[in-house]
C-alpha cells in the first residue's frame, strides 16, 4: 500500500468509527491511547499490564523503586532499609511529609506514615483484615510468590519505622516491594469507607500518593486524572492526564496521526517504518524484559501428557511467527527468561520445527488420529504479543499438518482474563513483562504451584520439583549459587513443556513530536509524571 493511501485509510477508519470523541477540555491535557480498560484501580488486585499502565505509577507510590537503566533498587516511600544477618528481618525508615490525594470524595487529615504500610500489606496476607476478602480475596501477584507464607508480621515500631518479619530468607523480597503491584494504600481512607459501609470504593475510587489523582472513569471510554499539586517529588508538568480507551489497533494509530492522542504504547510493527518518517511522530524503542508464550492447560487432557505438549511444541514454526507477527523485532525465545537476565541459560536448545517427530509423539500418546483443541488469543495488543490472532492462525495451520484441529477463541479483554483465571481454556497465547530485574519475577508468577492456585499460572502446572528449585534459589543471596538453581529450573521447564516460549519482543511506543519527558521503562508500566508538552 502506498504511504499516502495508508494514512488516508487510517483517517477514514477513524472518522467512520463509532468511538466516542473526547471533549475539548480533555484534549488540553495529555492523552494516552490505551488498548483496554482497567480491571481495578488497585494494582494489588491484578496482573494485567493494561491496568498497571493506567493505574500504578500514575496514582500510587511504592516503598522502593527501580532504577530503569540498571535495574537496581532505589528509595521510594522508604528512605532506607536494613536487613538482619539471618535475612529474616527488614527495617524500613519512611519518608515524611508525603501527602495523600485530596479529591471531591475524600480529604485526608494526615500525611503518609507507617500505619498505611501495615494496612496495605496486612490486607494481602491476613484473612481477618476487614478488606482481605473484598473482591474475592484475590491478590494474584502476591499469592503467586506466597507472600502470606513468607511474611510473618508487618508492624510499625514508630510513625516512620516499619518492620517486616519473614518466616524464611527470600532473596527476591526487596524486589517484590518495588513491583507495580506493591502500591501503598491509605489506611485512613480505608477506615472511612468501612465506616460508610462502602469498602468497595477503596478499589474503585482510589486514593494514593502518586503524581496524579483520580477524577473520573467512564466505563470503556476514558480514565481522567488530575495533577496532584502536593506530590512529594514536585508537580507534574501536565495538569490533566487522560487514558482514552481504544481497543482497535488501527483506531489508536489513526488518533495518534490526527493528534487526538499524544502517546500510543504499542504501535503495530507493520507500520513502524511508515510512522518513523513523519516529522510529527517520534518512535521510541527499548530492549525490554518480557516473553510471549503459548501455555497449555495441563489440568485438561490431553495436555496433561508430556508427549502431547512436546508434540505441539515441535509442530509450530517459530521462525515464521517471528517474521509474520513480530516483523523480526524480537529475539527467538529458548525459555521464559530473556537473554538479558543474569540467570539466562545460553545452553538451552533452540526451538525445533519437526512435524514428523510431532506426529510420532502423538502416536506414542495414543492420538495418532489427532484431536481437536482450542487456542485462546488475546483480543488486545501487548508488548510481548503484538498480534495474538495472527499468531493463532499461524499455529492453527501448523497444527493441521499433524492432524490437530485448532479452534481460535477470543473474548472482550476483561472477560478473557476472568475466564482464563478460571481455567476454561485448553491453551492460550499470552505473555509476561518483568516488574523487576530479579529472575524470580519470571518463574514464580508464571509457573509456581502458588501461581496455579491464584490463577496467574496459565498452564495450571504445579510441579514440586520445580518449586523446590525456585525455593533453593530464593534461600541464598549468593548470585552464582542462585544462578545454578535457575539454570536447573530452565532445563526442567524445557523438558516438561507446560508452555512454549516464543519470543522476547522489542518494546516500542509512538509519541507526538511536541511531547517530551516520556521514556520506556524496561521494568514495569509507563510513568507519565515527567511528560510535558513543548512549543514547536
Amino acid at each position: 500500500m502506498k504511504k499516502s493511501h495508508f494514512f488516508a485509510a487510517l483517517s477514514l477508519l477513524w472518522l467512520g468509527a463509532c468511538q466516542q470523541e473526547l471533549p475539548e477540555n480533555i484534549r488540553s491535557g495529555l492523552v494516552y491511547c490505551a488498548e483496554g480498560a482497567p480491571e481495578s484501580f488497585n494494582p494489588q488486585r491484578v496482573t494485567s499490564g493494561t491496568t498497571i499502565d493506567i493505574v500504578s505509577q500514575q496514582l500510587y507510590d511504592r516503598l522502593l523503586d527501580i532504577e530503569a537503566q540498571t535495574g537496581d533498587l532505589r528509595p521510594g516511600l522508604a528512605l532506607s532499609w536494613q536487613r538482619s544477618a539471618d535475612g529474616l528481618t527488614y527495617d524500613f525508615t519512611l519518608r515524611q511529609d508525603v501527602a495523600f490525594h485530596h479529591t471531591s470524595y475524600f480529604t485526608p487529615t494526615r500525611p503518609f506514615n507507617a500505619e498505611d504500610v501495615v494496612f496495605t500489606f496486612n490486607r494481602i496476607m491476613e484473612p481477618t483484615h476487614p478488606y482481605h476478602f473484598l473482591g474475592g480475596g484475590i491478590y494474584p501477584y502476591f499469592q503467586s510468590v506466597d507472600w502470606a507464607g513468607l511474611v510473618a508480621q508487618v508492624s510499625a515500631s514508630s510513625p516512620y519505622q516499619v518492620r517486616f518479619q519473614l518466616n524464611r530468607p527470600d532473596s527476591s523480597f526487596l524486589s517484590n516491594l518495588a513491583t507495580d503491584f506493591a502500591a501503598i494504600l491509605s489506611a485512613e481512607y480505608g477506615a472511612a469507607m468501612l465506616a460508610l459501609g462502602q469498602p468497595q470504593l477503596l478499589d474503585s475510587r482510589p486514593i494514593g500518593t502518586g503524581p496524579f489523582r483520580f477524577k473520573e472513569y467512564q466505563k470503556d471510554v476514558l480514565v481522567r486524572l488530575y495533577r496532584h499539586n502536593h506530590y512529594w517529588q514536585g508537580q507534574a508538568a501536565m495538569e490533566q492526564l487522560v487514558f482514552d480507551i481504544v481497543p482497535n489497533n488501527a483506531r489508536r494509530m489513526a488518533k495518534l496521526l490526527t493528534h487526538e492522542c499524544d502517546i500510543v504504547a504499542f504501535p503495530r510493527l507493520a507500520e513502524l517504518s511508515l510512522i518513523t518518517e513523519r516529522p510529527d511522530v517520534k518512535v521510541q524503542e527499548s530492549t525490554s524484559m518480557n516473553v510471549g508464550f503459548w501455555a497449555f492447560n495441563t489440568q485438561k487432557p490431553p495436555f496433561d501428557q508430556i508427549q502431547v505438549r512436546r508434540a505441539l511444541a515441535l509442530a509450530i514454526n517459530q521462525t515464521a511467527i517471528l517474521q509474520a507477527v513480530y516483523f523480526n523485532q524480537a529475539t527467538a525465545a529458548k525459555g521464559v527468561l530473556p537473554p538479558t537476565s543474569w540467570a539466562f541459560d545460553a545452553e538451552l536448545p533452540s526451538a525445533e520445527y519437526n512435524p514428523q517427530q510431532a506426529r510420532a509423539l502423538l502416536a506414542e500418546a495414543g492420538l495418532s488420529q489427532g484431536f481437536s483443541m482450542d487456542i485462546w488469543a488475546m483480543p488486545v495488543q501487548r508488548l510481548y504479543n503484538p498480534n495474538a490472532l495472527k499468531m493463532a492462525e499461524l499455529i492453527q495451520a501448523d497444527l493441521a499438518q499433524i492432524g490437530v484441529t485448532a479452534n481460535i477463541i477470543s473474548y472482550e479483554w476483561n472477560t478473557f482474563r476472568r475466564k482464563l483465571s478460571e481455567g476454561e481454556h485448553d491453551s492460550v497465547l499470552i505473555g509476561w513483562a518483568a516488574d523487576n530485574a530479579d529472575p524470580d519475577n519470571f518463574f514464580r508468577p508464571l509457573l509456581s504451584c502458588a501461581a496455579a492456585d491464584s490463577g496467574s499460572n496459565r498452564a495450571h502446572w504445579c510441579d514440586p520439583v520445580f518449586d523446590q528449585l525456585l525455593q533453593q534459589a530464593l534461600s541464598t543471596g549468593e548470585q552464582q549459587q542462585r544462578r545454578a538453581y535457575y539454570v536447573a529450573a530452565q532445563q526442567y521447564l524445557h523438558a516438561a513443556k507446560p508452555l512454549v516460549a516464543l519470543a522476547h519482543s522489542q518494546r516500542f511506543q509512538a509519541i507526538n513530536a511536541n511531547v517530551e519527558g516520556v521514556s520506556i521503562n524496561p521494568y514495569g508500566g509507563i510513568a507519565l509524571f515527567g511528560a510535558r508538552r513543548i512549543t514547536p
